[in-house]
């Protein structure tokens, strides 16, 4: 019986593997080449829209990179939300020329409900469609002097959902910054650069994006851990596409403590079981029941990003490992070391380190005129380091299974500005 079970579980975890397959095809794709957009034809009004809780240190180097924009500035409204802000965030981002809103509600904590806020406090004062399109941004970010420009010429190609380059201010800080960033980079080059191509949906990743105002006309629904998966899922099952630009570029601060990146990957594991519990079965009911072949792929291809597949390759792993272990008791014979060893090392994802190890050195050779300049040293440590982001991971996802997580800001107080950053892009030619 115990085999059987073994048998159909380990059938599963093949098929899912299976199923996921024609991902491989994006990794090629995404080697050599994006999708580029044509010069604008229209310049649309623009609202940047920021969801910050005890920013200060960081929001007004944000603003400043939006004052810096080539865009006409009469184009473009910044909107902050000063969520339950016990520093002075709101006066600094009014000080910066931001239109602020400052919330109070400790049993809604989300960044979620802080946008869901933000746009009742628009629809208010202004009106959604008073702006063509949002993008949004964490208060760490920084913009690109020509960020909005080229997002607004995906937008004005048609496109009504569009992702970014998001690239890592403080990329060289640690092992930890590095491996976040090169989690970024391998997102795009593995993934958006290649569905961009085929007019496919990627994913939303939480900052740097933008979206027509119809998606919002009737306000900001998604609330829960990880509001972007939700947000994507809904717009692939609506027919939206979800392109990426890869001319659009903006920065991120990593975090450098493992104790605050656990904390964040528990977050995300979590958040990605509870949009797989709200997105899954609606996906694949579409898969079978979209009357568009391109929407019917792109809602299975959103079903095989949500699907917890780390998860369930854990707990068959450890289901193996267990069965292993009552066999031995009850036989009375020695364990299986080696075999026992493997189930540890499945467990944690070390069997795929050569992978990992593998796709941190495509990201640095691929990306080596956008990552900042460091040491050839310094960028093998960072790929030796990286599959540790993998099992970081892996282990967030088992705990996330278990305990109640609740949502709290990561840390953030990177000095450097926009400024400092196109210093180091004309070290290295960009």
């Amino acid at each position: 019986m115990i085999d059987l079970i073994l048998y159909i579980l380990g059938l599963l975890s093949g098929l899912l593997g299976a199923l996921c397959s024609y991902w491989s095809l994006y990794v090629v794709i995404g080697l050599f080449t994006t999708r580029k957009f044509p010069k604008a034809k229209h310049q649309h009004k623009i609202a940047i829209v920021v969801a910050a809780r005890n920013e200060e240190a960081v929001i007004g180097n944000l603003l400043e990179s939006i004052r810096r924009q080539d865009y006409p500035a009469h184009l473009l409204t910044t909107f902050v939300v000063a969520d339950n802000c016990t520093d002075q965030t709101a006066l600094a981002a009014r000080n910066h020329g931001a239109i602020c809103y400052e919330r109070k509600d400790s049993h809604h904590r989300t960044k979620g409900f802080a946008l869901q806020f933000l746009f009742e406090q628009i629809e208010k004062d202004y009106g959604i469609e008073s702006y063509d399109a949002y993008i949004l941004f964490d208060a760490d970010n920084l913009l690109r002097s020509d960020f909005v420009s080229r997002m607004n010429e995906a937008f004005d190609a048609g496109e009504k959902i569009v992702t970014s380059y998001r690239n890592t201010k403080n990329f060289d800080d640690n092992w930890i910054s590095a491996s976040y960033g090169l989690h970024w980079l391998r997102t795009v080059r593995l993934e958006h650069r290649a569905r961009s191509v085929f007019g496919l949906a990627t994913r939303i990743q939480g900052t740097g994006f933008l979206f027509s105002n119809e998606l919002v006309r009737d306000g900001w629904k998604y609330t829960s851990l990880t509001e972007d998966r939700a947000f994507s899922a809904d717009a692939v099952v609506a027919g939206y596409t979800i392109s990426y630009c890869d001319a659009a570029e903006f920065y991120d601060e990593q975090p450098t403590d493992l104790k605050i990146a656990l904390r964040q990957r528990i977050r995300w594991a979590k958040g990605h079981l509870q949009a797989f519990g709200e997105s899954g079965w609606m996906l694949l009911k579409h898969v079978f029941t979209s009357k568009d072949v391109t929407t019917a792929f792109m809602s299975y291809d959103m079903f095989c990003i949500v699907a917890p597949r780390a998860v369930y390759s854990i707990f068959l792993t450890l289901f193996k490992l267990l069965v292993a272990l009552v066999t031995s008791l009850v036989l009375l014979t020695p364990p299986d070391y080696p075999t026992l060893a493997g189930y540890v090392l499945g467990i944690l994802g070390l069997e795929r380190y050569l992978a990992n190890f593998a796709a941190a050195v495509y990201v640095f050779i691929s990306e080596r005129r956008r990552i900042k300049p460091m040491s050839f040293w310094k960028k093998l440590w960072f790929c030796i380091t990286f599959p540790l982001f993998d099992v970081i991971g892996r282990i967030s996802s088992l705990i996330a299974v278990f305990i109640k997580v609740e949502w709290k800001p990561i840390p953030h107080n990177s000095e450097v500005t926009i400024s400092d950053l196109q210093k180091e892009e004309e070290l290295i030619g960009k």
